[in-house]
């Protein structure tokens, strides 16, 4: 069934337009940009859930006959070989996972990849004769390996990043109501344009996270030594002004004091924790709110309790330092017991939830972050563009 024609996964090609895939090669560009951890036999990938997440394409493929060899970048080498950000690990989760899947070494080696250079796509393409992508997270990166295949070879988007799309995208159509937003995250500048975008379909939008301190400025509250960015502080006026959202903003926050020890930082007392308090919206010179206190954790929870679509994207607060997890703990839990639509937006939200073993209690989760806001504030993605483009795209 075709896509309905206002639908971002219109015009874009899926596995099923690739036609009759038996003996063919299929060159796949996967997100396979996973944490590693040492092992006793060197790197192992720590999370593989981006790989899974791959698995339903790669077998699809694999069952009509096709040979399968997948491309991902891993960290940031930044344009040239490093061992460290070798895919060897992944290669070895790949093979038990999904056997018979041969993958090329780090895209990023290649300062090409980020440049999207034609001569890098020259090179990836050859030798095969068909492109699937299955990259959501870099979904919104004009890149080689993202952009240029369409243009040479029959393409499609593969199962999870058309899933993606057509979840992210029903929350901008017609998501059941109420339709509550949660984002958080350190800067506010990244996240102004999806705000806008949000704010105008969504019936609450809750803000948290250091980026809750801009707009706490704009209100003319004192946040201390809090991260503030200045440069947006009078876009964040004009969101709080818009009459159409409810925008939800800290009423406590856990800080720092002057002179605390710094996050990630060992305590000098077994279970110290003297160095933090909670404090009302307004904050004291040289203290540093790091989290939502306990009665904002209280409130938004109880948002999303009656929320009939939840869409959360990002930390509220410093979760990896155990003093200033508490409030994107409390989220998370709130979310995984709503009973309506619940979808997690990637990233550090995604790192929180599996920490707190509560990935199957979530509707879906993404595996892009910055794609899923894209998407949301833009409606398109350059991989998608680049697929419409494709010689066996619908229309084309």
């Amino acid at each position: 069934m075709r896509t309905p024609k206002h639908s971002a996964l219109s015009g874009v090609p899926v596995l099923g337009d690739l036609g009759d895939v038996a003996s063919k090669r299929v060159l796949v560009r996967t997100d396979f940009n996973v944490p590693l951890e040492q092992g006793p036999g060197g790197p192992v990938v720590a999370d593989d859930f981006r790989i899974r997440a791959a698995i339903g394409t790669l077998r699809w493929l694999q069952d009509r006959g096709a040979a399968v060899t997948c491309c991902s970048h891993l960290g940031r080498p930044d344009g040239a070989v490093d061992e460290r950000w070798s895919m060897a690990p992944v290669a070895d989760r790949l093979e038990e996972l999904c056997p018979g899947v041969e993958l090329l070494d780090n895209l990023r080696f290649d300062p090409g990849e980020k440049a999207n250079s034609p001569a890098l796509v020259d090179r990836l393409v050859e030798g095969f004769d068909a492109y699937v992508n299955e990259a959501f997270g870099v979904a919104h990166r004009a890149h080689a390996s993202v952009v240029g295949p369409p243009e040479r070879l029959p393409s499609a988007a593969g199962l999870r990043l058309a899933k993606e799309v057509e979840v992210l995208d029903g929350l901008l159509g017609s998501p059941k109501r109420p339709f509550v937003v949660v984002l958080g995250g350190a800067k506010v500048r990244d996240k102004l344009g999806v705000l806008r975008a949000l704010a105008a379909k969504a019936d609450v939008v809750a803000v948290g996270g250091a980026m809750a301190f801009t707009f706490l400025t704009a209100l003319g509250c004192d946040v201390g030594g809090s991260i503030v960015d200045l440069d947006h502080v009078e876009e964040c006026r004009r969101l709080i002004a818009m009459k159409k959202t409810k925008l939800m903003l800290p009423l406590d926050v856990v800080a720092l004091e002057p002179g605390g020890r710094g996050l990630g930082a060992p305590p000098s007392v077994v279970g110290d924790v003297a160095d933090t308090k909670v404090l009302g919206a307004h904050i004291p010179d040289g203290w540093q709110g790091l989290d939502i206190g306990p009665e904002t954790a209280a409130a938004f929870a109880d948002v999303i309790a009656g929320a009939g679509t939840v869409f959360w994207n990002g930390p509220l607060g410093a979760f990896e330092d155990d003093r200033f997890a508490a409030g994107t703990a409390a989220v998370a839990r709130a979310v995984a017991a709503c009973p309506g639509c619940t979808v997690v937006g990637g990233g550090d939200s995604v790192r929180a939830i599996d920490q707190l073993g509560l990935a199957d209690e979530i509707d879906f989760v993404s595996t892009g972050g910055g794609a899923s806001l894209s998407l949301l504030e833009h409606g398109d993605l350059p991989a998608l563009a680049a697929l419409r483009r494709a010689p066996n795209a619908p229309g084309a």
